[in-house]
């Protein structure tokens, strides 16, 4: 194990680097769409993809930007009155706009009291040079980091699940926005259909080779409303849904593979009950994290052992 004792890299001491003191995000659905869904690359969505997975109650675009974060804020303000917050734009596609509109919420969302800095999460084919210029700039005098969903490095699976672009649009992105000096993450799902633990391991030396800050690790999940949990319904012999022990060992396995200077932001995703159709694991993230370090002080791993 490295001299330092940390088994991986995790977003506290990133954020740390960065803050003084607690600082949380706060989620903001701008009422964006995607590409993928409007018809100019695709309809229908990522097979996988329903967006009232990822957002909290307050997330209605109806109520704008400045609501939702001081709605967010007033949630954790009361236990918490010194944390700082970082604005999320998370829901569906937050580039997808006129640079100018862009700008207007960015800017709208940074005036909040409170907020520190924003996460931008969007997809890697739609990050224009103009809108990586103006985000450059921003990236001078506040805190900023760009989340893309990568999902896959595998181009057949990205094709399946209705992606819209392939893994080199991703690759490409994400160095166009290292070069500029913008922090980048990049959001992965395990356990895709027609993906084992080989082919899983192959991607995990490609993930390393890319320039990203962060990364975010998420066990498939079956979502209602969703093609994929109908194309399940149908085909269930084509999925492999993961035990918690089986993708702690999963996970383990591919970080291994990551630098050890790549932050992991999280290694699963929290889907409401309501919507989730399986794996159903009834464990809440900071359990799961407990026990995958525990089996890695077990295992003697660390995030880039085999690096």
């Amino acid at each position: 194990m490295p001299s330092s004792h940390r088994l991986y890299y995790d977003f506290a001491t990133f954020l740390a680097k960065y803050f003084d003191g607690k600082v949380q995000k706060i989620s903001v659905h701008a009422g964006f769409t995607c590409p993928n869904r409007d018809g100019s690359k695709g309809i229908g969505g990522c097979t996988y993809c329903n967006n009232q997975t990822f957002n909290p109650e307050y997330c209605k675009p109806q109520a704008g930007i400045r609501r939702q974060l001081e709605d967010g804020i007033a949630f954790f303000a009361h236990k918490y009155p010194t944390m700082r917050y970082l604005a999320y734009f998370q829901a569906y596609t937050n580039t997808y706009g006129e640079l100018e509109q862009l700008k207007t919420m960015y800017e709208e969302a940074l005036s909040v009291e409170g907020v520190v800095g924003i996460v931008i999460g969007t997809r890697p084919d739609c990050m224009p040079d103009t809108l990586l210029d103006y985000i450059e700039q921003l990236s001078l005098r506040t805190f900023v980091m760009v989340e893309y969903g990568i999902e896959s490095a595998n181009d057949s699976t990205l094709q399946r699940i209705n992606r819209g672009h392939d893994f080199a649009t991703a690759a490409d992105t994400i160095r166009r926005t290292h070069e500029r000096g913008i922090l980048v993450g990049g959001h992965l799902i395990l356990g895709l259909p027609g993906e084992d633990h080989d082919e899983l391991m192959r991607q995990a030396g490609v993930i390393a080779s890319l320039p990203l800050d962060m990364v975010k690790l998420h066990q498939l999940q079956l979502i209602r409303g969703t093609r994929m949990a109908q194309e399940y319904a149908q085909s269930p012999e084509q999925f492999h849904l993961y035990t918690v022990d089986e993708y702690i060992d999963l996970a383990i396995d591919y970080i291994e593979r990551l630098p050890s200077s790549m932050v992991i932001e999280r290694f699963v995703s929290q889907s409401p009950r309501s919507l989730l159709l399986a794996p159903g694991w009834g464990m809440k993230n900071y359990q799961f994290v407990d026990k995958l370090r525990h089996r890695m002080m077990e295992r003697g791993s660390w995030q880039g052992r085999l690096k």
